[in-house]
């Protein structure tokens, strides 16, 4: 590949790259049936975010997928966006944005290389197999390349993996770590299996949330692939706009992400719902990869106790563990997780920032921000839901 001539182009929409061109790069493992690891970065997943307008005018999310071309061949791409604000990042720069248009900069627009509202772990830069080094370098100039010369403030490629986060500082971007909660299965054959490995106050607490979840009147059900139905995609709608509403005031995703989500992504998708004659009340959504299950959007159109619980996490333990699953993520937030077996990792982003005045003041403030992360993490860990005989001493 020494002296190959590579051609960076942008894409203002993910059929003119096309599913066979862009999975080739995204998801390789996948070529010949198999569930890739990512199902964020496919382009079934990708394409309906984009087609059901939950991405494009007036959502501040504009599509701008990069390629890298070398003798007529996509060896490398990218989902990159251009963005009018920081809304559905999840690794929040509003101060970044507050400091440099007090200073007199303008922050907004600028690049996001990333998974629209989705706080998941994965590859940014998607490679053939075999172009992985020089697909990689590609995209970052090429996207470094399309910021300085449309005079953007900034490039962020959130959620990326360690690698890439490796890769990057070496290239001079700027790394920013944070925290998540992961569940792992450690070979468990059962939920009680699972259970046993938790100290015993831990253990009984679980118990008794699982106990309390099941008085609602009803029963549980996992849904996948066929066995999902069109009225089953309008009661997670509703949840969905529900919590959405709650959260984040305007919900990111359109209703026509659902109906496109039946008719392309349903063998990727897990309903956890909880059912009362007929009825769904409350449900979470998952996304499903080949070593892991995606935590992504929960809801209720009525409030029982534990019920979140149960739902978000018990019941998807339990379908991990049965379907031989790595790993839960479980999204963005919340401490709550380590009583019930979710343990902090780190993640991480890369940032490019034209202005070397500001670029500096940031790499100052990431610095700590990667200790303090760090240290926090220690400490969680030490103070997690496992047994050792410290704990059961003092339980």
């Amino acid at each position: 590949m020494d002296g190959a001539q590579i051609e960076i182009e942008l894409h203002q929409s993910l059929s003119s790259i096309g599913p066979d061109t862009w999975d080739a790069c995204a998801c390789p493992e996948a070529i010949n049936g198999a569930r890739p690891r990512d199902p964020f970065t496919t382009y079934r997943f990708l394409s309906a975010i984009e087609q059901s307008g939950s991405v494009g005018p007036g959502t501040g999310w504009q599509p701008r997928y990069l390629t890298a071309r070398v003798d007529g061949q996509v060896i490398a791409c990218a989902p990159l966006y251009g963005k009018s604000h920081s809304q559905g990042e999840y690794v929040f720069d509003y101060s970044w944005a507050h400091a440099y248009e007090g200073a007199g900069g303008r922050y907004y627009p600028k690049l996001q290389m990333a998974v629209p509202f989705t706080p998941v772990t994965g590859r940014r830069f998607l490679t053939r197999p075999g172009y992985e080094q020089i697909g990689q370098s590609a995209l970052v100039q090429g996207a470094v390349q399309v910021a300085s010369d449309n005079e953007l403030s900034s490039l962020h490629i959130t959620f990326c993996t360690d690698e890439e986060a490796d890769a990057g500082r070496q290239i001079g971007l700027l790394n920013r770590t944070g925290q998540q909660f992961h569940w792992l299965n450690n070979g468990y054959a059962s939920f009680d299996d699972f259970l046993a490995s938790l100290s015993s106050r831990k253990r009984k607490n679980i118990r008794r949330e699982r106990a309390q979840a099941h008085k609602f009147g009803g029963e549980f059900v996992a849904l996948s692939g066929a066995d999902i139905r069109p009225e089953h995609w309008g009661a997670m709608w509703r949840f969905y706009q529900d919590t959405g509403a709650r959260k984040w005031g305007t919900p990111y995703l359109s209703r026509e992400f659902f109906d496109i989500a039946h008719d392309t992504l349903r063998d990727d998708i897990l309903l956890l719902l909880a059912m009362r004659d007929g009825q769904a009340v409350a449900g979470a959504m998952n996304l499903i990869g080949q070593e892991a299950l995606f935590g992504r959007y929960w809801g209720c159109t009525e409030d029982h106790p534990c019920l979140h619980f149960e739902l978000c996490y018990y019941q998807a333990m339990d379908w991990a563990i049965s379907n031989g699953l790595d790993r839960i993520e479980a999204g963005a937030q919340g401490e709550h997780k380590l009583a019930r077996g979710y343990l902090p990792v780190t993640t991480h982003s890369l940032h490019w920032i034209a202005d070397p005045g500001f670029s500096d003041a940031v790499a100052q403030f990431l610095k700590a921000e990667r200790e303090a992360v760090a240290e926090e993490i220690e400490v969680l860990t030490t103070y997690g839901p496992f047994r050792n005989a410290h704990k059961e001493d003092h339980e």
